[in-house]
């Protein structure tokens, strides 16, 4: 009988606790822009779907038509490929990923293409939601869907880069 009492007990004070806990939470907007300063701008985390995402391939190689020939399997698995060129500036990473604010959920879905190995540069100041994919000296082959679908789960979920805010979600 004493027992029950106590273990009545420790499920009111665990009660009483999580009650407490709920009402005092200063979490509750985390993650949705509120309280973020007026001139930085809205990073549009919303993971796309590959048909939404609009992307530039380039070249940053010495090997001629790897734009055309990755660009050519960016449009086979639906990704809606801008323009196919060449740099003149040459990289050694795998690649790199130029982005502004409304293109941090493509960016963050295009990183899974390299398995996480892209160099991720982010451009406050850039208004379209087209990203750069920028092919280094590095770069084999785009992953496989089982290995996008890996390293996203790896990458987890998109996040606003530092100096921008997630844009508010509508709901």
């Amino acid at each position: 009988m004493r027992a029950l009492v106590v273990v009545g007990m420790l499920a009111v004070v665990a009660l009483v606790f999580v009650i407490v806990a709920l009402v005092r939470d200063t979490q509750s907007n985390a993650g949705i822009g509120e309280g973020c300063p007026d001139d930085w701008p809205r990073a549009d985390v919303t993971l796309r779907d590959h048909k939404d995402v609009k992307i530039n391939v380039l070249n940053g190689t010495d090997r001629p038509g790897l734009a055309a020939d990755v660009g050519g399997d960016f449009r086979n698995r639906d990704f809606q490929v801008q323009e196919e060129a060449t740099q003149k500036k040459k990289i050694d990473d795998v690649a790199v990923l130029r982005y502004g604010p409304k293109g941090v959920g493509s960016a963050h879905l295009l990183r899974a293409y390299f398995l996480g190995n892209a160099g991720l540069e982010y451009d406050p100041e850039r208004e379209d939601d087209v990203v750069d994919v920028v092919l280094g000296g590095s770069f084999q082959q785009l992953a496989t869907t089982t290995e996008v679908n890996q390293s996203l789960g790896d990458l987890g979920a998109p996040v606003a880069p530092p100096g921008s805010c997630p844009m508010p979600v509508d709901g």
